[in-house]
């Protein structure tokens, strides 16, 4: 495993996890749900942009690693895992929408481990609905970590709308990632 900037980043990403999951369950006579719900906001932001930014410096500093691209997916799924059992549990995501982006996730990283092991791993490569999936989730969880007003915007709305889009647009994924891979399937015979 080498230990780089980038992967540096992944971990901490990680480790922002329980930390981010751990605010929202402090008690109410310790910090108010609003502190809890900002703050964990906060977290999950800071987490998200270390996934643009342990990308962008492996690409820059040229510290591309096959360690790092195993671990920066993982990161990605544990982080929205974690977010979606969380909101279920709060009563601020549907269980169904849940159910899809994980179920998605956990189908998508089994199918491309088998391509890869049938030598057809390019063939479910990240397209581009799947990069507008993961966007409408990144935005609308923070939305519904903070779960208030903010001036004239309805954060639970505007998060689960989003969320919503993003439920609809993993299926439309998860469907054409499954229809590139079928060809080759059936080569595996």
């Amino acid at each position: 495993m080498p230990l780089n900037i980038p992967n540096l980043l992944t971990w901490l990403r990680i480790l922002l996890i329980p930390l981010f999951v751990a605010i929202l369950y402090v008690p109410g006579d310790w910090i108010s749900e609003r502190t809890g719900n900002v703050t964990a906001m906060g977290i999950f932001i800071a987490a998200a942009i270390t996934d643009w930014l342990d990308g962008y410096l492996a690409r820059r500093l040229n510290q591309i690693s096959a360690f790092g691209a195993f671990l920066d997916p993982v990161a990605d799924k544990l982080m929205v895992a974690a977010a979606l059992i969380v909101l279920v549990e709060f009563g601020r995501v549907d269980a169904v929408v849940a159910v899809i982006i994980i179920g998605r996730e956990i189908t998508i990283s089994a199918l491309r481990e088998w391509m890869a092991k049938i030598g057809e791993g390019k063939s479910v490569a990240v397209s581009f609905v799947g990069k507008l999936k993961t966007t409408a989730q990144m935005v609308a969880i923070p939305f519904l970590l903070y779960y208030n007003q903010l001036g004239p915007i309805d954060c639970r709305r505007v998060g689960t709308w989003l969320m919503w889009i993003a439920a609809v647009l993993t299926l439309w994924s998860m469907v054409y990632y499954l229809k590139m891979a079928l060809p080759r399937a059936n080569m595996d015979r």
